[in-house]
């Protein structure tokens, strides 16, 4: 039976615990969206003082659906609780009358609705957070510094390369194999970059060793393994989500927020006989999930896929056809939807290193609050849609023929 709400729980407890903690479910450079209020679907003009004061007010709203020709304003030089990222993505769901409104009214609306759901101890958590990364990037000493920024060619497969710059489905497609519905894999990475990333991590590790600083795991599922992020990454990371993951999440993840994508949760993970052996059944904190092996020498660690499911049906039987396990290649990719069900084999010997980053839609999470129907990603809700629509022509059918036999007699 799948665990999720048990390790919810554990995961609560464990945050309670410690406010300086790394939670499951948390990227420390964003901030999960919600919006309790009705939503504005009577648009019109408003002069500056009404904006004003629905600013001062606090009675902000948000559209139902995007703007999707708005262009955003940049938040990143402003001093705000939130990741500018996110400001720039919820802009093009305020209020038509809001659109033109200042920069500067524009942020306090959005941050008042985003304080609604951001506990003071959550803030406090956030910031302390901020400080303990600042002071690693302060003080760490990097053992390869060309790989803190982006160099595709120097990372990148040149048919990976390519079929970005064509940035068309046919091409992804031509690099891409989908061996299970959703699934998607290809080569990705070169040789020399993922031993440059092992190695790195490996000093980052040793410098926490010797210096006696804490690090912060992942995640509460991995004991081994360090956040990119929070050593010096995040830019380069920004870069490869935005780059090159989104273009294709545009294409093939469209239904659970590919297209909105706009934070990361960045990490490595160790497994072997001496470090993590396996990964439990669950599903990730993202919309989309890209999954890189690193090397080294190593076998088992399979992963194992079990169909996607929303929150009402993450516990539901997988159906034949969903079924899928996947062996790991050093610097291939798999990238799929978060709420993908999964888990990792044992290693059975060597070591395993893998590169993993969540991909994350705060616009896609707001709307999500308010949508009913999921057949469109969740494998269950489909079936159960399909079953119904099945029993309602069988009856439409036989009501016809009952017609049939009653006017022919």
């Amino acid at each position: 039976m799948f665990c999720w709400e048990q390790r919810n729980q554990r995961e609560r407890h464990e945050l309670k615990e410690s406010e300086t903690r790394e939670p499951y479910d948390a990227t420390l450079n964003t901030t999960t969206m919600s919006q309790n209020g009705s939503f504005d679907h009577r648009p019109r003009a408003a002069s500056n003082g009404e904006a004003a004061a629905a600013v001062a007010g606090g009675s902000n709203t948000l559209r139902a659906s995007p703007k999707r020709d708005h262009k955003p304003d940049n938040y990143e030089d402003l001093q705000l609780d939130f990741n500018p990222l996110v400001l720039s993505s919820l802009e093009r769901y305020l209020p038509l009358h809001m659109l033109n409104m200042s920069r500067d009214s524009k942020a306090q609306y959005m941050r008042n609705i985003l304080l609604r759901y951001l506990p003071d101890t959550e803030r406090v958590r956030i910031q302390k957070h901020k400080e303990y990364r600042q002071n690693i990037i302060l003080n760490y000493p990097p053992l390869h510094k060309e790989i803190y920024t982006m160099h595709s060619e120097n990372f990148f497969v040149p048919s990976f390369l390519q079929a970005i710059k064509e940035n068309t489905k046919a091409g992804f497609r031509s690099v891409m194999a989908e061996p299970s519905r959703g699934i998607y894999t290809f080569a990705m990475l070169q040789p020399q970059f993922c031993e440059m990333l092992v190695s790195e991590v490996d000093h980052f590790e040793r410098w926490v060793h010797e210096t006696k600083f804490r690090i912060m795991r992942p995640n509460t599922m991995n004991q081994y393994g360090a956040v990119l992020d929070d050593f010096g990454m995040e830019t380069m990371l920004e870069r490869l989500m935005n780059e090159f993951i989104r273009p294709i999440s545009q294409v093939f993840f469209t239904e659970v927020g590919g297209s909105t994508l706009d934070s990361h949760h960045g990490f490595v993970v160790e497994y072997g006989t001496n470090r993590d052996v396996e990964l439990g059944f669950h599903v990730d904190d993202s919309e989309v999930t890209l999954n890189i092996c690193l090397g080294n020498r190593f076998s088992g660690g399979e992963l194992f896929f079990r169909g996607v499911r929303c929150d009402e049906h993450v516990n539901t039987e997988a159906q034949l056809e969903e079924i899928f396990d996947y062996s790991h290649r050093p610097g291939h990719a798999i990238l799929h939807c978060g709420r993908h069900r999964h888990g990792a084999r044992p290693t059975v010997s060597g070591e395993r290193i893998n590169l993993i980053l969540w991909c994350r839609s705060s616009a896609f999470r707001e709307m999500k609050k308010y949508m009913k129907d999921f057949s469109s990603w969740c494998g269950e809700c489909r079936r159960k849609k399909k079953e119904k629509e099945r029993v309602a022509v069988a009856a439409t059918k036989e009501e016809l023929l009952k017609r049939e036999l009653k006017s022919a007699s």
